[in-house]
């Protein structure tokens, strides 16, 4: 796809290591599941960015944010790769193009001997305003993941789930609305579009989201009026707006909240016994994965005659690809899919 004359297809020098997907001509791994030499991390979260690599390639704000939660010594060198730009790894060309899925997440464009591969990472095609958006890009092999590859999944738009929590909060003025988020992304996406919908007030916040939040404001994210959620007592907290971990909306953390009304914001409270089972009085479905239907509008807009999935729902997709005369390969790599950021 990349030049002319004779090609060597990406699934001749691209691997299934027990680390992870492995480059082999270019000598590095990409989100390997354990210490390797050369690492390149598609995004942030903790399924795709561990410490313990020697060299590491990301974008400046996956660096930022990996050094964050895993400290200054995550790998003994780091290289930032901005989107766009391209970096020879002996003879594989290296491009990172915007995810959509979190600050600085990243796909992976590889080009070697005539044809491109892109391992996408995690992602989604909705908009987010608190990244850049998915970028569609043709190639020979495209190794996509699949948390939400059923049909059943089909995302409402964010806006209205938005419109849904400030409509309980109108109809229940007096009672705190405690909503579940993952730290990273999920938290930023949730305050982004609260604003957008016109929530100019203060929203407080567990202390385990406060760092991330401002490393995004650090980054050109602006979040308006955070406050702490454990400075303010009982009764500032009426009709308050407050947002947690998903493991903290129903720990004695939150039971010093007024009449707390629990949320949670994930792609999973489509499932309602997932939400029940979670005592979660209003299930968000707002996800920062590609759904059933984007799933497959991405492998359509890249054109890849051959798709990998790396994890999730795999058997159903690979079925709708191979109707549509696309070759498909489960690699059921583990270690990857980390339900809270869903």
């Amino acid at each position: 796809m990349t030049g002319t004359g004779q090609t060597r297809p990406p699934a001749t020098w691209l691997r299934v290591r027990p680390e992870g997907l492995f480059c082999e001509p270019g000598g590095f791994h990409i989100d390997p599941t354990r210490g390797v030499d050369r690492a390149v991390i598609t995004h942030g979260h903790s399924d795709h960015a561990r410490a313990g690599h020697r060299a590491v390639l990301a974008t400046p704000e996956t660096l930022a944010i990996m050094r964050l939660r895993l400290g200054e010594g995550m790998a003994v060198s780091a290289q930032p790769l901005a989107y766009g730009e391209t970096l020879d790894l002996n003879g594989v060309r290296v491009t990172l193009r915007p995810a959509g899925h979190v600050l600085g997440s990243a796909q992976v464009v590889m080009e070697f001997q005539g044809s491109r591969a892109v391992v996408s990472g995690d992602y989604k095609r909705t908009p987010d305003p608190t990244c850049a958006p998915f970028e569609p890009v043709p190639c020979d092999l495209f190794v996509t993941e699949a948390t939400f590859a059923l049909p059943v999944f089909h995302h409402p738009p964010p806006e209205q789930e938005i419109a849904r929590l400030l409509d309980s909060m109108r109809l229940f003025p007096d009672r705190t609305h405690v909503v579940g988020c993952y730290a990273l992304g999920k938290c930023q996406r949730l305050i982004a579009l609260l604003r957008r919908a016109g929530w100019d007030g203060p929203i407080h916040i567990h202390g385990a989201l406060a760092a991330m939040c401002r490393l995004y404001e650090e980054h050109g994210v602006p979040l308006g009026d955070l406050r702490p959620a454990t400075e303010a007592d009982r009764a500032t907290l009426a009709g308050a707006l407050v947002l947690a971990p998903p493991g903290a909306i129903s720990d004695r953390w939150s039971r010093r909240m007024s009449d707390p009304v629990v949320a949670l914001a994930s792609g999973w409270m489509r499932v309602r016994q997932r939400a029940k089972s979670r005592g979660v009085e209003l299930p968000l479905v707002i996800s920062d994965h590609a759904d059933w239907s984007e799933l497959n509008r991405t492998i359509d807009d890249v054109g890849a005659p051959e798709v990998w999935v790396t994890h999730g729902r795999e058997e159903a997709l690979i079925h709708a690809m191979t109707a549509r005369g696309i070759r498909g390969r489960a690699l059921h790599l583990v270690g990857l899919e980390d339900e809270a950021a869903a």
